[in-house]
């Protein structure tokens, strides 16, 4: 039986549009994509989700009980783990607890630098820019209650190139690396996870 997945998202959704990429290539062979969470009913992922077929669902971060809203749609698709795809919101330390090692994040950064509390989306990029950094890169890691300090399943770095903006480096961190680490690891996990209910 395959492992069910909840991709939660707030945005536009190209690290869901990764995994669908990845999905339909045959590479996700452990995972079903079963549900998306989004924090934003405007987010364009939840349109991705719909396109490739995906039931969604959305629960805006300020509602309050939204902890609760989210475990009752994971438990209504029979959610067994989850990938956080550019999802703007904090998960609680007791919501967290209740899925050890099985949640994902894709960070773009090389983990232990330009993460934490309020690294997210273009500030990242302009700080590695900013430290004069010639390389960085995409993480991938489990998450627990701090932000960014779960265990560390992959890495890929990614060359910083003279000129760069912000927003060429952070199309190029997507492209070479969290695009090819996000499917990798979500597989990892599915696999271990299905043989664990077997």
């Amino acid at each position: 039986m395959k492992t069910r997945i909840a991709v939660f998202v707030s945005g536009g959704g190209t690290n869901l549009q990764a995994l669908i990429d990845a999905a339909r290539r045959g590479e996700l062979p452990s995972g079903e994509l079963a549900l998306v969470l989004s924090s934003s009913d405007r987010a364009y992922a939840l349109t991705r989700a719909a396109n490739a077929g995906i039931p969604t669902a959305v629960v805006r971060s300020r509602e309050p009980e939204h902890e609760q809203k989210i475990l009752n749609a994971l438990a209504e698709h029979r959610i067994d783990m989850i990938v956080l795809a550019g999802y703007m919101s904090i998960l609680s330390e007791d919501f967290t607890a209740r899925f050890p090692n099985r949640i994902l994040n894709v960070h773009p950064s090389l983990i232990p630098a330009f993460c934490g509390r309020g690294y997210y989306g273009l500030r990242v990029h302009e700080e590695a820019l900013k430290r004069g950094v010639k390389v960085t890169g995409a993480t991938v890691h489990f998450v627990n209650e701090i932000p960014d300090g779960g265990e560390i399943l992959l890495q890929k770095a990614v060359e910083v190139l003279p000129g760069d903006t912000p927003e060429t480096l952070q199309r190029r961190v997507m492209q070479q690396a969290e695009w090819k680490l996000l499917p990798q690891a979500t597989e990892t996990v599915a696999r271990r996870i299905m043989e664990e209910k077997q």
